[in-house]
């Protein structure tokens, strides 16, 4: 599909209205807020009994059959959507219960067509030949997408990354960006409280990452403790080597400064990135919202979508009442959905407390720093050294035991969860810090238990074990190594 001069002008045009009637509704308070709620998404790799990425997700979406799943980027990834609930009482395990009625259900399904579900952060056996146009999924946007992005870019896309080893190569599709497969935790806020929330969400994406971190392996090669981090931000990157050296932004952004209003986020998406797919929907927001509707704000809504900030800021339409919401996009999945649900609890207990502390975070630390912390932790896991107010530089680790984990165990007081599943979920994520053990360490002490062996091979069969534990839902600081 190619678009003319005319189609990007229109677009660019009905963003800028958007824009202004998104911020008429923000002066206007047209948004209903009752209580947080929190939802969820999981992207999932699908394999064959050998281990091996397997391009079966129309096969298995089909055999799935339920609404809330659906297409990823690549023919060897499904997601599944969890609708946003409250977490007070048993809100916390009753989330958990469904995600693995959920899953269990899908791999049952899945099955049946020779598929398996796996909640890693990279699939591990994923190689260089898995991901090319040919595999990008059927879904007609994510064609376009990928032309778009290598029409902007002009030549393929140059991915590089040093860790414990090296990779380097070049691709012709966006398709790698299908490795990275991720939990992404869900929000809902009201316009008043969204800075403050996104704020926060920025400051703890060091520390998330890195008790989190799952996948350090891609294309066989072992790379950083969280390698999904990098990956991403070169797989979909538009810009060739000189706009780099110019400064020009990447699409894939941490950003650059803490905010004082949502219209910040939308305002800076619209100002900085030029539109990847400018397609027009018929409404006119202004009329809409003159008529007393909720307009769609269609464009804007879709320009959004296609600059990945780490934490997104989303408006959607729901039952005819606008919502606001922040889409912390840091975490990869797994490695169970203990583990899972034990991320989702760290995150939403802090979320309950700083953004609404007396002097808080972000007005005590840089933005730059936060920004370093993402990718320390990346890097280097638990054992990364990390800034945060009051503690100058610590590890990982020791952040998140001294710091971090009582103000989410606060945190999950005033959300009202049940005191049982509280302790149960915080303190896998206390063991993992106390035995420095991620999905990413068992996935590294794996593999070299198995010798001398071939390097594929060796990730084979501890993909094999991975998934073997998995269903177990034990945490994986509790599997055996082989």
């Amino acid at each position: 599909m190619v678009f003319s001069r005319e189609d990007r002008r229109r677009y660019r045009d009905k963003v800028r209205r958007c824009l202004d009637v998104f911020a008429q509704m923000l002066r206007e308070s047209r948004f209903e807020f009752d209580k947080p709620k929190a939802g969820l998404e999981i992207e999932l790799n699908l394999v064959d009994d050998r281990g091996e990425a397997t391009m079966r997700n129309t096969e298995v979406l089909r055999a799935i059959a339920e609404p809330d799943w659906a297409t990823e980027l690549g023919q060897f990834n499904v997601e599944i959507n969890v609708l946003p609930e409250s977490l007070e009482g048993d809100g916390a395990a009753r989330l958990e219960q469904v995600i693995r009625d959920r899953l269990n259900h899908a791999e049952e399904r899945a099955n049946t067509v020779g598929g398996h579900m796996v909640m890693v952060g990279i699939l591990p056996t994923l190689r260089e030949r898995d991901v090319h146009e040919g595999t990008l999924s059927a879904n007609p946007r994510y064609k376009l997408l990928n032309e778009q992005i290598f029409a902007a870019r002009g030549e393929d896309l140059h991915l590089s990354i040093e860790g414990d080893e090296f990779l380097e190569t070049y691709a012709d599709s966006i398709t790698p960006e299908a490795a990275c497969t991720s939990l992404q935790l869900h929000l809902q806020v009201s316009p008043e409280a969204f800075a403050a929330n996104w704020n926060a969400a920025q400051a703890i994406a060091g520390p998330q990452v890195a008790m989190a971190a799952n996948s350090p392996f891609l294309f066989g090669r072992r790379l950083w403790q969280e390698t999904r981090i990098p990956l991403f931000e070169q797989a979909t990157d538009t810009r060739p080597v000189e706009l780099k050296a110019q400064g020009v932004r990447p699409r894939v952004w941490f950003g650059e400064r803490w905010i004082t209003s949502v219209f910040d986020l939308f305002e800076e998406n619209a100002r900085y990135f030029p539109a990847l797919l400018p397609l027009c929907d018929e409404e006119d927001p202004r009329e809409e919202l003159a008529r007393g509707n909720v307009p769609s704000l269609g464009e804007l809504t879709l320009h959004n979508g296609t600059v990945y900030r780490w934490n997104r800021p989303v408006y959607a339409v729901v039952d005819g009442t606008p919502h606001l919401r922040v889409e912390n996009r840091v975490l990869p999945a797994g490695p169970s959905v203990a583990d899972v649900a034990a991320n989702a609890a760290f995150y939403y207990g802090l979320m309950r407390v700083l953004p609404y502390a007396e002097r808080p975070i972000w007005t005590r630390m840089s933005f730059a720093a936060a920004e370093d912390n993402l990718h320390a932790a990346a890097r280097h896991g638990l054992d990364a050294r990390l800034y945060w107010p009051g503690l100058g530089e610590v590890t990982a680790s020791e952040l998140i035991l001294r710091r971090l984990l009582p103000l989410a165990y606060e945190g999950l007081d005033l959300w009202g969860v049940n005191p049982e599943a509280r302790d149960r979920l915080l303190g896998i994520v206390e063991q993992r810090c106390l035995t420095g053990t991620t999905g990413a360490s068992w996935q590294i002490a794996a593999v070299n238990g198995f010798g001398d062996i071939d390097r594929h091979e060796a990730l084979r069969r501890m993909t094999l074990r991975y998934i073997e534990y998995m269903h177990t839902n034990e945490p994986v600081h509790t599997w055996p190594s082989p």
